[in-house]
């Protein structure tokens, strides 16, 4: 009997040396992939519950570039009515690049124009539908801030449409991972942030367009659903991610990158090794 009892210490012993060594390397590669983000404000959230998985100056406030269209973006959808045709208006054809070629004085779907702006990033398409849905800009930003209230982005203000203009617009990579959250449950929108290639006709000579999403992980990263890249000069590279792998969903945000693509991709490597 005793050599039974033994035996079994023997072997819980040996189990408890694996499973310590398992937790060991487990620590030491999610060390290793944070350690690899050189962005100055990261983080990644459980996309069910919300629960904060890692970070690093995710609450300091910084410019988001082109992140901003998830809120135009969002606005716009709830709003509805998205068949209906918007009027451009010279403000918005004359919005600095990156932009669709929006002809002033003809109308464009909404639906269209979204999928424009959330996929190619186009500015003037951003800002169309802003100045149609709040009757000026002024009152589109209105809509934008009320929103970020009411989903608890406490340290964010709009001041921009499309991403633009940094001057007053501020976020955080936390509220920007809220946003995401709460927006990829919109059918809607999730769809477009989740297509990688779309194809639309167009006003002659053009025929026909095809839009190829900024997102490149959406190709290159298996699970990946969404959502959206941006850049300004002083915000340098912005990117958020939602990716799925076995079973769990995380939202990855990384602002002030000078390589988002290699952010994104240790941020995800750390959140899902948790």
């Amino acid at each position: 009997m005793g050599s039974s009892r033994a035996v079994a210490a023997a072997v819980a012993a040996a189990a408890l040396v694996l499973a310590l060594g398992a937790s060991a390397q487990g620590a030491d590669r999610r060390t290793t992939s944070l350690a690899k983000i050189k962005a100055p404000s990261f983080v990644a959230i459980d996309a069910a519950s919300g629960r904060t998985l890692r970070a690093h100056g995710a609450d300091t406030r910084r410019p988001i570039a082109s992140l901003t269209k998830v809120m135009t973006g969002l606005v716009v959808i709830e709003r509805g009515q998205l068949e209906k045709r918007v009027r451009v208006t010279p403000a918005a054809a004359g919005v600095d690049d990156y932009r669709e070629g929006l002809v002033a004085g003809k109308r464009y779907r909404r639906l269209t124009l979204l999928r424009s702006a959330l996929m190619v990033s186009a500015n003037d398409s951003a800002t169309a539908l802003a100045i149609d849905g709040g009757g000026s800009l002024r009152g589109f930003y209105a809509s934008m801030n009320a929103k970020a209230r009411a989903i608890g982005m406490t340290r964010t203000t709009y001041a921009s449409p499309s991403g633009l203009n940094d001057a007053g617009k501020l976020s955080t990579a936390l509220d920007q991972a809220r946003l995401a959250r709460v927006a990829l449950q919109n059918s809607t929108f999730a769809s477009i942030v989740g297509t990688t290639r779309y194809v639309t006709r167009w006003a002659a000579p053009t025929y026909v367009k095809v839009w190829i999403n900024h997102n490149r992980m959406l190709a290159s990263a298996p699970g990946t659903y969404g959502v959206k890249t941006g850049w300004t000069s002083r915000a340098r590279g912005c990117l958020i991610v939602a990716q799925r792998r076995g079973g769990r969903s995380v939202i990855g945000v990384v602002l002030g990158s000078e390589s988002i693509w290699t952010d994104m991709q240790a941020l995800l490597d750390a959140a899902f090794a948790s």
